[in-house]
């Protein structure tokens, strides 16, 4: 029952953001079924150097809610009409959940110390997770969770605005190599490259702060994520991660997370510390 409560308030820290509103008007260009809603399965869109053009405001695509209530301990509290309290109207990805939902609990490819940090961040209510103490998520934490991003992809730049928590990320793509002396940070140095219509993303300089799930799975500064963004139509995109950190994990961790464009929607203000009265109450 202990952990059982743990990953119930643990979900509900990890993201209390408000989602993206829907403002129903459609970008210039959107196709359009004959019913006048956004075609999701038209071509993708391309840039004027002809590569896919990701932008737009995606979200990561949830799981059944019977696969996510199969996720939690025997005993977790569920209610039908609101199983996931606090994560607003979409439940989450699996991968959200846990980073390692591929794996069999015993099977895990954990280092033995980042287990036991694991199962304590698990049996501590979230009181520590950077999202209780209204802090990043990070990555890939970002690319994850259920609330909206948006993306802006300019020909040297492309630009992740997250309603989240009000966060920002520079993938350069612009030919740069990471800095050489790279001051750690949630977010760490992004380069970027194209490999065909594949979008592939390498960062490094992370600090050693951040979630990788609302279970509480951590990452260390040795973190080195590669991510591959492609576009596979108008409204679907498919993300490859790659979590490399051997201070964390006995070999490298891929997962694919299915992201779904929502085009009559943008990103609204959210500030976790405005009105913010659940930290005092964590651990009680």
């Amino acid at each position: 029952m202990r952990v059982s409560r743990a990953v119930s308030i643990l979900l509900f820290a990890a993201s209390a953001a408000a989602h993206a509103q829907y403002v129903n008007f459609y970008a210039p260009g959107t196709p359009l079924n004959r019913n006048g809603k956004p075609n999701l399965n038209a071509p993708v869109p391309r840039a004027a150097n002809g590569r896919p053009d990701l932008s737009g405001v995606w979200q990561a695509t949830s799981a059944p809610l019977k696969e996510l209530a199969s996720m939690l301990p025997p005993g977790a509290p569920l209610d039908q009409d609101h199983p996931f309290n606090g994560l607003g109207e979409d439940e989450p990805s699996r991968y959200f959940l846990n980073i390692l939902a591929d794996f069999k609990p015993e099977e895990a490819p954990m280092q033995p110390a980042a287990a036991a940090v694991f199962l304590k961040n698990l049996q501590g209510f979230g009181k520590d997770g950077p999202a209780t103490h209204c802090l990043p998520a990070g990555l890939p934490l970002t690319d994850v969770q259920p609330a909206p991003y948006k993306i802006v992809q300019t020909s040297g730049l492309v630009v992740v605005l997250s309603e989240g928590d009000a966060s920002y990320r520079q993938i350069f793509t612009d030919g740069r190599a990471h800095p050489k002396n790279q001051e750690p940070s949630w977010f760490g140095y992004s380069t970027g490259k194209w490999e065909g219509d594949t979008l592939v993303v390498d960062t490094v300089g992370f600090n050693d702060k951040g979630w990788l799930d609302a279970m509480g799975h951590t990452h260390s500064d040795a973190m080195h994520l590669t991510e591959r963004f492609r576009r596979l139509d108008y409204g679907h995109m498919e993300i490859q991660l790659t979590i490399d950190d051997p201070k964390t994990f006995t070999k490298p961790v891929t997962v694919r997370v299915s992201q779904l464009l929502r085009p009559d929607s943008d990103l609204i203000e959210y500030f976790c510390l405005e009105n913010e009265k659940d930290v005092a109450h964590f651990g009680k």
